[in-house]
Order: C-alpha cells, then structure tokens, then sequence
C-alpha cells in the first residue's frame, strides 16, 4: 500500500498515531505493508496518482481511501486488507 501525507498535515499526523495505536492492538497490522510517501518531497510521483486530499491510501492504483480518517475506518481497510491476503 502506499499512503501519501504531508508531514504538517493534521490530520496525516492523527492518521500516523491511529495506525501506530492500532499495531499495538493489533500486531498483525503491522504485516499490511505501507509505504509512507510525503506528497511535497515525492510531487512528481504523488501526481501520477488519483487524489486532491491527504492522508490518501492506494492498494496499487486502487484509492482505499482519501481525506480525514477515523480510527476506525482505518481499522476497517486493515481488516479487510489481511481477510483478501489470507
């Protein structure tokens, strides 16, 4: 996956300690491969893909999600991240 932020982004920062959070509870999240891009150091690449707002998460070319998060809806894309890899 990867996940494209902005490092003075509030709400990439609340999204970086759900997930956090969210490994300790759980640490087979921590399996789910994440690619952490910040979208002003990698402009040209962030711009070959589909998305306006960040924290945007991508499987491939698939947009999981875009804008604020919840700790849950996070949650959710893990879930359902590791039932369709097992």
């Amino acid at each position: 996956m990867k996940l494209f932020y902005l490092t003075d982004c509030p709400h990439c920062i609340r999204a970086r300690n759900w997930i956090n959070e969210l490994y300790q509870e759980n640490p087979k999240y921590r399996d789910i491969p994440i690619e952490w891009i910040e979208e002003n150091e990698n402009w040209d690449y962030a711009n070959t893909f589909d998305y306006y707002y960040v924290p945007s998460l991508f499987d491939g070319n698939h947009k999981l999600h875009e804008g604020v998060w919840s700790k849950e809806s996070i949650k959710e894309i893990f879930d359902d991240y590791l039932r369709r890899e097992n």
